[in-house]
């Protein structure tokens, strides 16, 4: 069957359609993706501006297009943390609804971690042991560890790229004081929820995923032998900190010549650095590795485990 999967986020609105069935793996066929950069049209209170909502719903509208050209046979239309925290979210999920006839599904950051867990559950394997996993989303950081494909303990933190660059890094490029303030506010907000890991296994695998990790992977990491066809990225956290204040000094419009800064992430990748490496340092990590795997594979699965 050939589904479609519409992530509604903080930073870009993403149409991923494959074909799938219970018992394999998706196959991807296409993907569209339109910047939204939702953050920009926040009020204080974290209402979301007219113009916001616009471009939502066009964005949406977009999409819906697209998904109908591809011929899916079903949609699977999801929201995350910038849409749940606005006090005006549920307004604007009406409005969507009614101008294109898309519900959209709105997950809570603990629903975020569990599901990009099954996703990279299913991608390591069985045999890969306990997984602790790190995620880092436009509104949200998404932690989570354990042994099956439900985590024993999965967090939610609002440490998203997008979210701490509107909050902390104004300037482009930022200074040296914006980057120590988030820093600091990144390692306050960690050192409450990391004592909730401390029963969890020692992880075989400490893997992180979405593409503010990818694209870091691809400018600070290194690449491993993988199984089979696919290699492994591996970022470790002396090489990730070592880039930081040089990828700081670096305005928005240049780093796209970086390898693996795209122009989608070029506004929010010094924040997703710093709260990435403030997330290591705090979980005591020296390295990861970078599953391809992440929300949107870990939704289709779902559906599909519930067909089976």
């Amino acid at each position: 069957m050939r589904l479609g999967v519409l992530d509604v986020g903080s930073n870009t609105v993403h149409l991923l359609v494959v074909d799938a069935h219970p018992g394999g793996p998706p196959v991807p066929q296409s993907s569209h993706k339109s910047v939204l950069r939702l953050m920009r049209y926040l009020e204080p209170s974290g209402t979301i501006r007219p113009e916001g909502v616009r471009a939502v719903v066009d964005a949406v509208t977009a999409a819906a297009r697209q998904a109908k050209d591809a011929g899916i046979d079903e949609l699977l239309p999801f929201a995350t943390s910038a849409l749940r925290e606005a006090p005006n979210g549920a307004e604007v999920l009406d409005r969507v609804a009614a101008e294109t006839g898309v519900r959209l599904q709105v997950l809570t950051g603990e629903e975020e971690a569990r599901v990009t867990f099954l996703a990279v559950r299913r991608w390591y394997g069985w045999s890969a042991g306990d997984v602790l996993l790190l995620d880092i989303g436009g509104g949200s950081l998404e932690i989570a560890a354990g042994g099956s494909e439900d985590p024993d303990v999965a967090v939610s933190l609002p440490l998203g790229a997008g979210r701490s660059t509107i909050g902390f890094l104004p300037d482009d490029p930022p200074s040296s004081a914006q980057v120590a303030a988030l820093r600091a506010h990144a390692s306050h907000l960690l050192a409450e929820v990391v004592d909730r890991f401390a029963a969890s296994p020692k992880p075989a695998h400490v893997v992180g995923s979405s593409k503010t990790i990818r694209s870091l992977a691809r400018l600070a990491g290194s690449v491993a032998d993988g199984v089979g066809p696919q290699d492994r990225f591996l970022l470790r956290r002396s090489a990730l900190e070592d880039w930081i204040p040089r990828l700081a000094k670096i305005p928005a419009d240049a780093r796209p010549a970086l390898p693996g800064i795209t122009a989608d992430r070029t506004f929010q990748i010094v924040a997703g650095a710093v709260v990435l490496a403030a997330t290591m340092r705090t979980f005591g990590l020296a390295e990861l590795e970078v599953s391809p795997w992440a929300l949107r594979e870990g939704l289709i699965l779902r559906f599909l485990d519930h067909l089976g």
